[in-house]
């Protein structure tokens, strides 16, 4: 997403649907924020973690995508406890 796109969203325009670029269900946050703009920053699997609960309730399989979310925050709780820090 460029910036010119982000002020799109930010201005309230409708959001394009992009399945490849910019899908819909990772720009559909009230925020105008888009999923990967956050977990870029973030490990693999905390940025899962983010990018499932975000887009739980755009995609159509909400309990599916938290379960996915909640997979994936154990894996990583995992990984700290065992010290692979």
């Amino acid at each position: 997403m460029g910036n010119s796109d982000f002020a799109n969203v930010q201005a309230g325009s409708a959001v394009q649907h992009d399945p490849v670029n910019s899908p819909k269900h990772y720009q559909s946050h009230p925020s105008g924020i888009e999923t990967i703009q956050i977990t870029e920053h973030m490990g693999f699997s905390l940025g899962n973690v983010i990018k499932y609960v975000l887009r739980a309730p755009y995609k159509g399989k909400q309990l599916e995508d938290l379960k996915k979310a909640q997979w994936y925050l154990a894996r990583e709780i995992e990984r700290i406890e065992s010290g692979r820090e």
